[in-house]
């Protein structure tokens, strides 16, 4: 039986070095973001938004889209068993 990842992980690598960590609970939640927002405005200098968790109500992240290097999707198992 194929097990399916709580949550992703994504690293938004910018250029100057700078790294990003943002979390989804689905690849799905990913996917909508990357073609509805990201994709279009790939190679603006314009602010789009980045989903952050609902922990902070608060808190949000804003990146320029034309200053993104890479982008790494992680899929994170939870299990009863720790592993360090």
């Amino acid at each position: 039986m194929a097990r399916t990842p709580n949550e992703y992980i994504v690293h938004l690598l910018f250029d100057g070095g700078h790294r990003e960590e943002v979390r989804f609970h689905t690849i799905q939640e990913f996917q909508k973001w990357y073609s509805g927002e990201f994709v279009p405005k790939s190679t603006s200098d314009e602010f789009i938004s980045v989903p952050v968790p609902k922990i902070n109500p608060g808190e949000y992240m804003v990146i320029r889209p034309s200053r993104l290097l890479a982008i790494r999707v992680e899929p994170v198992f939870s299990s009863s068993v720790e592993r360090y």
